[in-house]
């Protein structure tokens, strides 16, 4: 696979529409019955995620991976797609989430200057409620493509529309997205991304991951180093049944990156991500969601596309930042 954007999104509106359905109605253990024939499914005739699943696998598992192995994989990931209907209604009380971290991220909230929040496809983004409904004080906004995934949007929409009010879409232009995230973080908000995918076009950098080499972007860290805000890492972990842990790490104050230094500030900044979403991994080796060859050749986007350049080099992300601030009366 050259892309994961080019993988059209499994299951369809009437798979999502049918799995609500179910879950709504039947209740979660009647609907995790669905799970089976789903991971059937996926397993079996989804060929390129099959091997981009068991290609990973066999790199975290440290041993050869098999189909068993594969199935296993894909089931976690339905356990997390089907718990998002019940995380997303408000049904956060079904669930038993073990929090850690929460000191750092109520620290760097409590400044008032929002918090930039990274997280991954490492498990489940939406445990992240259980933040909200004890903190309810505190603004949440997710930066999320509505492109990529217009299943995934309409059900949030249909679920929790105060949530889905509130989402940064991230297919709009680079510039943009930096305005949206400026404005809720001067607002204090904490603003979620995940930030371990490159897109086709976008700018990113090497670093070792599971014993081999793998792009990340570098967008999230320019726009980190532009709003000088605090940087939390969050996981949320399945750990099976209704069980989850939720995790989040203070990664820096404020991210510093000198501008006659940039690449190696930026790849620094890559590797030390790379090496705590590694750590998580192989912590919890089946929430693995990205079902894509992670670790295939990629450009230097910076040299083989310059024209993807000026959306997202931090020189243009400090003018959007600095026009930002002014607009603000700041």
């Amino acid at each position: 696979m050259t892309d994961w954007k080019q993988r059209p999104e499994g299951g369809g509106r009437f798979a999502i529409w049918l799995i609500r359905s179910i879950a709504r109605y039947g209740g979660r253990a009647v609907a995790r019955l669905c799970l089976y024939p789903i991971t059937a499914y996926f397993t079996l005739v989804r060929a390129p995620e099959r091997r981009a699943s068991i290609e990973y696998l066999t790199r975290v598992l440290g041993r050869p991976a098999g189909l068993r192995d594969g199935a296993r994989h894909v089931y976690t990931f339905a356990s997390t797609i089907l718990d998002r209907v019940f995380l997303l209604g408000g049904r956060i009380d079904a669930f038993d989430v073990a929090l850690h971290g929460l000191d750092d991220i109520h620290a760097a909230l409590d400044r008032g200057k929002g918090v930039l929040l990274f997280g991954s496809h490492l498990g489940s983004f939406e445990v992240l409620r259980v933040l909200a409904r004890r903190r309810p004080e505190y603004t949440i906004r997710v930066v999320l493509d509505k492109q990529q995934s217009p299943v995934m949007t309409q059900l949030l929409d249909e679920l929790n529309p105060e949530i889905a009010s509130g989402v940064i879409d991230a297919s709009q232009d680079g510039p943009s997205i930096v305005m949206a995230i400026h404005q809720a973080c001067s607002a204090g908000a904490m603003v979620a991304m995940l930030v371990d995918r490159v897109r086709g076009d976008e700018p990113s950098l090497p670093a070792p991951f599971l014993g081999a080499e793998a792009r990340f972007p570098t967008a999230p860290w320019l726009i980190a180093a532009a709003l000088k805000v605090p940087v939390v890492l969050g996981f949320g972990l399945y750990r099976g049944g209704n069980r989850y842990e939720l995790v989040f790490e203070s990664f820096a104050d404020g991210i510093e990156v000198p501008r006659g230094q940039r690449a190696a500030a930026l790849s620094a900044l890559i590797r030390r991500y790379a090496s705590r979403l590694e750590t998580c991994a192989r912590s919890a080796p089946y929430n693995w969601f990205n079902f894509y060859d992670f670790w295939q050749p990629h450009p230097d986007d910076a040299r083989a596309q310059p024209h993807a350049a000026p959306v997202l080099d931090d020189a243009a992300v400090q003018r959007r930042t600095a026009v930002g601030r002014r607009a603000a009366g700041g």
